[in-house]
């Protein structure tokens, strides 16, 4: 008679009480942060004097802050994807972003054991027979992987081992279909944008972020698609090992430089002014050789890295700029490149038909709620997807009574774009965190012509 493994039944019943557990905690929290809101917004009705307002509205984030970066933390996983998201500069109010950004590259590491078992498993050999040294201790841990510095046998050059944390996938997925249920709920409610399309793009790539052969694959691709097309990429990619991938295991070249948000830091430790000549110039590189590889991936290839969150971005010496993680990757369809190739020219123009033009075309329904409708939807675009910030201003709040979102719903948005305003919104909020306010829109106008002129849509006269 076999004895009970009373240790395998407590972990089988704890896995399968897990998503219950995380479910609770999620709706618990979520309702405990809008229902705090809800309740403000009564208050302020009954206070006159409107220059306490922005104080009161301060306080207000700064304690919804707190909750949403402790929900975001305890929970981890998915909801760390979310803050990376909610904790730009120009979308969020000042106070969450303070607080949420500071969880963007953090996630709790997994034992090394627990690494082991995947890796070996994954490699079907012992690190010991693959690897001549292999740091116990990972570089970093994000939501869905951690990585490992390590040489492999016979070869001189450091390598990165990207390891995924064991049982994550399943908790995302439960993760993704509450926030779902809560979107919903928002946009017949509070937010006219069309926010579950959102949580369903969401959804489909970071189902993609578990296939560690369709990263490896996206993360040559674009390599090529770089270094083919330019007599120097803007940007470094890392080389794959390709006989060291599997579904959960990822080998590639180490790359050596510093987080882009310790760019200021570094600069200071060595003397170097970080607002002076030297450095701003050092900086508009950086942003340069950034918004160049991201224009010609979406229009030109259609095929782009869309997860460009500082901590994807290294610099490296003479400011050169690495760009890391390929779990994020997109396929832009012709008729929306050269339709967003279309809005670009429009935005850089500044012509408003032409922007209502492209929004057609893209599939972007909006109703509008004010009389000069083709201003008001020019500058809805350009909130979207320019990273330029309108003068004197370091936010967007895109919910504000007087912003173009409250004033022109947006009823459809198609799913393929919203990885393009994601990326727009992260390179935006690149810009503000180095200081340097720029359009992307005219930076890529060029480009988007090209990408016109090639398809014949467009003619050279």
């Amino acid at each position: 008679m076999h004895a009970i493994d009373f240790k395998e039944i407590q972990e089988k019943l704890s896995d399968g009480f897990r998503p219950w557990q995380r479910s609770f905690q999620f709706w618990a929290r979520a309702t405990d942060i809008y229902t705090g809101y809800k309740v403000f917004q009564l208050r302020m009705n009954f206070v006159k004097d409107v220059t306490k307002h922005e104080e009161m509205w301060e306080v207000q984030h700064e304690l919804a802050a707190h909750k949403i970066y402790s929900m975001c933390s305890d929970l981890g996983g998915f909801f760390l994807k979310i803050a990376q998201i909610l904790g730009k500069p120009d979308l969020a109010p000042a106070a969450w972003v303070r607080k949420l950004v500071t969880l963007c590259d953090h996630a709790p590491a997994t034992s090394f054991d627990a690494i082991r078992v995947v890796l070996e498993k994954e490699l079907g050999k012992s690190i010991e027979e693959v690897f001549e040294t292999f740091d116990d201790k990972p570089l970093g841990s994000a939501s869905i992987a951690q990585v490992h510095r390590a040489r492999i046998k016979g070869d001189k050059r450091d390598v990165v081992v990207k390891v995924q944390h064991p049982g994550v996938e399943k908790l995302m997925m439960v993760d993704i279909r509450n926030l779902q249920i809560f979107a919903l709920y928002m946009q017949k409610t509070d937010i006219k944008f069309d926010l579950f399309s959102m949580t369903k793009e969401i959804e489909k790539q970071i189902g993609y972020e578990f296939d560690f052969k369709r990263e490896a694959n996206a993360m040559k691709k674009i390599r090529r698609f770089l270094y083919d097309n330019n007599r120097k990429s803007p940007v470094l990619v890392p080389r794959v090992l390709p006989n060291l991938v599997t579904r959960k295991v990822l080998v590639m070249d180490y790359m050596n430089g510093i987080p882009i948000l310790s760019l200021g830091d570094e600069m200071a430790k060595r003397g170097i002014n970080p607002h002076g000549k030297m450095a701003e110039a050092a900086k508009f590189n950086i942003l340069n050789s950034l918004s160049q590889a991201y224009g010609q991936m979406i229009l030109k290839s259609g095929f782009f890295h869309a997860d460009p969150h500082p901590g994807n971005i290294l610099i490296s010496k003479g400011s050169e700029v690495a760009l890391l993680d390929y779990g994020q990757v997109k396929e832009l369809p012709d008729h929306l490149r050269l339709g967003y190739a279309n809005l670009v020219i429009a935005i850089a123009d500044n012509n408003a038909s032409l922007a209502l033009q492209s929004f057609r075309e893209l599939g972007i329904a909006t109703v509008a709620k004010c009389k000069n409708e083709q201003q008001e939807l020019l500058q809805l675009a350009k909130t979207m997807f320019d990273t330029e910030m309108p003068p004197g201003t370091t936010t967007l709040q895109p919910f504000s009574e007087d912003s173009s979102i409250k004033k022109i719903s947006v009823e459809a948005f198609p799913e393929e774009l919203f990885s393009v305003l994601r990326t727009v919104v992260l390179l935006r909020g690149l810009s503000v965190g180095i200081g340097i306010n720029y359009s992307c829109a005219q930076h890529w106008r060029s480009m988007a012509e090209e990408a016109l002129v090639a398809s014949g849509r467009l003619s050279t006269s």
